[in-house]
């Protein structure tokens, strides 16, 4: 099970500078693209031999980027074709977004993480099944489902997603956002859960409920004996 540790910093630079510091906790760092004021690609992969997943979330999708969706895929076909490990693209995006990337992406080692956002509720589990299933029929080498619980039936909910996912032999990430949601982000490794995404510190959260990678690392110590 992987920790994903995503960067909140809108300076490159200092970015950078933070992504250094975390290559030797991170097992993936997640570079958010919308949330940087340059989006640049290749001096992370230029820096780091830590995994990296570059993420352009648009507004639509709760992320910051405001642009066409010509210039949101941009960077990430940057990406592609210089060997990040992993893009993130919606489940939502238009179908030229999912040709053109997964056409980048044959051949490469890249794969891509196929993401859908919930930030008010946690649908039905019915509803969940149906996007996994498109998920896993997208091309995409990974899912990723994140909700939002309002209590601990969303969470149960979340982690028979989980199991679904497992059924299917589907690489998959899922987990609940806000605090009734925390439990889900650690109990992944449990349900066999591709990867969880932790902040770098307080107050660098990129969204509700993100705990830390210093608090993860702990709550793994204690309750997985080290074993991610």
């Amino acid at each position: 099970m992987r920790i994903c540790v995503s960067l909140s910093e809108p300076s490159l630079q200092k970015s950078l500078v933070k992504a250094k510091q975390l290559a030797t906790v991170a097992d993936v760092i997640e570079v958010r693209l919308d949330l940087l004021a340059e989006k640049a690609v290749t001096p992370f992969l230029h820096a780091l031999q830590t995994p990296l997943l570059f993420t352009n979330r648009p507004e639509w999708e709760g992320g910051n980027f405001r642009g066409t969706e010509q210039q949101r895929l941009a960077p990430l076909l940057e990406a592609a074709e210089n060997g990040a490990a992993y893009i993130d693209l919606e489940i939502r995006a238009v179908e030229h977004s999912w040709t053109t990337l997964l056409k980048a992406c044959a051949n490469t080692p890249t794969m891509i993480i196929s993401s859908w956002h919930d930030f008010k509720t946690t649908p039905d589990e019915q509803e969940l099944v149906a996007i996994l299933g498109k998920m896993r029929d997208s091309g995409a080498h990974i899912g990723k489902i994140i909700t939002t619980a309002q209590t601990s039936h969303d969470v149960l909910t979340i982690l028979r997603l989980l199991e679904k996912a497992r059924e299917m032999q589907f690489p998959f990430i899922a987990f609940a956002m806000g605090e009734a949601g925390k439990i889900s982000r650690v109990t992944v490794p449990a349900w066999d859960g591709y990867m969880t995404y932790c902040s770098a510190d307080h107050g660098e959260q990129t969204a509700p409920g993100q705990i830390t990678i210093t608090e993860m690392k702990e709550i793994y110590r204690i309750v997985y004996g080290g074993r991610q």
